[in-house]
């Protein structure tokens, strides 16, 4: 209720999606509040703004290590998982150990972003037999350009925690995932992009080693990961729409500087 009261006194309501996404929510919200405004996704609209005009602007909470895309260059097309559990999610030594060795025994290349603090209150250390079996197709780091990642031909999938930042980022880069999240609004967008999107598959909390191996698998090599794969591309075409200088996107952003911004002066 009070988060519906702040709405209907706000000048705008921002909505980092687009149309084509999430209509039904948006009808929803253009039936009870006079200016909302999707402008997603956000990186395809700044994409297309000249490169020295955003040399000031950052959004990393974490240094970035580039090195990992130098590696990607050494891997074939759609050959690699991204996992990245993004800037807060934390979770236990076996639960992390569990991942790896899910990793290491689905056969595939894999970058895995795991941050200092991701382990609660240890390091995040591995099995001897996890490191000696992923030496040459593993790349580890502390954090990375996730959207240059994500759009690298190398990589054919991506384990997340389900923020939304990740997922539209996702969606942009027609990249199908994995899905495990945590806490809040991860949950709900992890039944979107399995259930309502198609273009993920959702790991079971009970995090084991045979399940995540399992549906890497799927994700990389099986029927129902080459259909997410091609929803995945269907569904970055309508995002590139959407912030082409006619999408929908584009629009609602200069609607909202005309209407909202301009008008205040």
């Amino acid at each position: 209720m009070e988060s519906t009261e702040k709405a209907c006194k706000a000048s705008a309501i921002i909505v980092h999606s687009f149309d084509a996404l999430e209509q039904e929510v948006l009808n929803a919200l253009y039936s009870m509040f006079p200016r909302v405004y999707p402008i997603g996704p956000l990186q395809l609209l700044l994409n297309q703004v000249p490169e020295d005009d955003l040399n000031s602007i950052g959004c990393n909470l974490w240094k970035e290590e580039p090195e990992c895309l130098q590696w990607l260059d050494s891997k074939k097309s759609n050959s690699v998982v991204y996992v990245n559990f993004g800037s807060v999610v934390v979770m236990n030594k076996e639960q992390l150990i569990e991942f790896g060795m899910g990793l290491s025994e689905s056969n595939h290349s894999f970058v895995w972003i795991i941050r200092p603090d991701m382990v609660i209150g240890q390091s995040a250390i591995f099995p001897a037999e996890f490191m000696e079996e992923t030496k040459e197709r593993g790349f580890i780091a502390n954090w990375c350009p996730q959207e240059e990642v994500l759009n690298h031909p190398s990589i054919g999938g991506f384990i997340t925690h389900c923020g939304w930042g990740s997922t539209i980022e996702s969606i942009s880069s027609g990249v199908p995932m994995l899905c495990c999240p945590f806490f809040g609004d991860q949950l709900t967008n992890c039944r979107y992009t399995c259930n309502e999107w198609g273009i993920g598959m959702e790991i079971d909390n009970d995090i084991n080693r045979e399940n995540v191996k399992t549906l890497v698998r799927e994700l990389m090599e099986g029927e129902k990961g080459k259909k997410m794969k091609k929803r995945a591309m269907e569904w970055k075409k309508l995002a590139v729409e959407a912030t082409a200088p006619n999408g929908t996107s584009s629009m609602n952003l200069d609607k909202l500087i005309n209407e909202v911004l301009l008008s205040r002066n």
